[in-house]
């Protein structure tokens, strides 16, 4: 159900599965269907999954081009504990949490996104053509690519760096509260290169070419994650890095809420079964207003007032209401 939610809202596996894992054995394809209601307004998603083909995704009956024209019918926010691979995980993963957020927020980077990710393709295969040459027509093809690579790179760092600034403080409230004591949590955004992105790229054009890959760019910063004075990374408890990474996707959440008419769907994968009783008490008391769907293999905190339980036993539903 999770799965299903999160992919009509963004348009990829929340816990970034394969296609073919999401259609059923034996099936070529899977249909995803959902209404919903914001304020006064009514809309349905649906979306076809094939196992070969690509995927379609309509809204009110429309093929929508872009992700991001779902956000007025369907926003959400994931948690789960492979969350915590934001803060233990390289790099990358951090990258990918930025870049997620950014074209949540906004169609105009998820453009941006997409042209840093193909021109990053062409300039490698294009570094894996010259085959370690610098040949005078390999060079002039270059220039062409780090020109875009320049335009497209630059504007999605800067974005970046901005979406961390507004983050920081949001996180460090969130730890904060989630852990029960204040410690301070600090995001700091690193560039692989200085100054202009075209001048390092001509810098490192020699070496991008003996090794065949691109040394400098958007693909090779870093966000790094502090506790008090410390790498989280390294220095952090496990404990620690998952009440990191949920105050991650919370202070997301809250950064959102600014953007969204209603606040998003939230989905709670199995989080529970990875905090103390304390955190998970804190987590139900930090949720903001919304509606949230939850999993969970252990019993819910207490406070976790459910309006409607459907207990999975042996490829089975069986529903159990309680609330109103």
């Amino acid at each position: 159900m999770l799965e299903a939610i999160g992919w009509l809202a963004t348009g990829r596996s929340i816990r970034g599965a394969s296609r073919e894992t999401l259609v059923r054995h034996g099936a070529d394809r899977a249909i995803l269907r959902a209404e919903t209601s914001i304020t006064d307004k009514q809309d349905l998603i649906e979306a076809e999954i094939p196992v070969v083909r690509a995927t379609r995704t309509q809204l009110n009956r429309r093929p929508i081009r872009r992700h991001a024209e779902m956000a007025p019918a369907l926003q959400v926010s994931v948690f789960s504990p492979a969350d915590r691979r934001l803060v233990e995980g390289g790099p990358a993963e951090r990258r990918g949490y930025l870049d997620e957020v950014l074209v949540e927020r906004s169609a105009r980077l998820e453009a941006v996104v997409n042209d840093v990710e193909q021109v990053l393709r062409q300039r490698a295969a294009l570094l894996r053509q010259s085959g370690g040459k610098l040949d005078p027509s390999i060079l002039t093809t270059l220039d062409v690519w780090d020109q875009r690579l320049t335009m497209s790179g630059t504007e999605l760092v800067v974005a970046r760096e901005t979406l961390v600034e507004k983050l920081e403080p949001l996180v460090s409230e969130s730890y904060t509260h989630l852990a029960g004591h204040f410690e301070h949590v600090t995001l700091t955004y690193r560039r692989s290169w200085t100054g202009e992105l075209v001048d390092a790229l001509r810098s490192a054009r020699e070496q991008d070419v003996r090794r065949q890959v691109t040394t400098v760019g958007p693909h090779r910063d870093e966000l790094e994650i502090g506790l008090g004075f410390t790498p989280a990374r390294t220095h952090a408890s496990q404990g620690e890095q998952r009440c990191i990474a949920l105050a991650l996707r919370l202070a997301t959440h809250d950064l959102r809420l600014q953007d969204a008419l209603e606040p998003p769907v939230l989905l709670l994968d199995d989080v529970f079964s990875e905090l103390d009783p304390h955190r998970s008490a804190a987590l139900v008391e930090r949720l903001p207003s919304g509606q949230v769907l939850l999993t969970t293999a252990v019993d819910p905190p207490p406070a976790v007032g459910a309006h409607r339980v459907v207990e999975v036993a042996r490829n089975s539903l069986l529903g159990r209401f309680s609330g109103q």
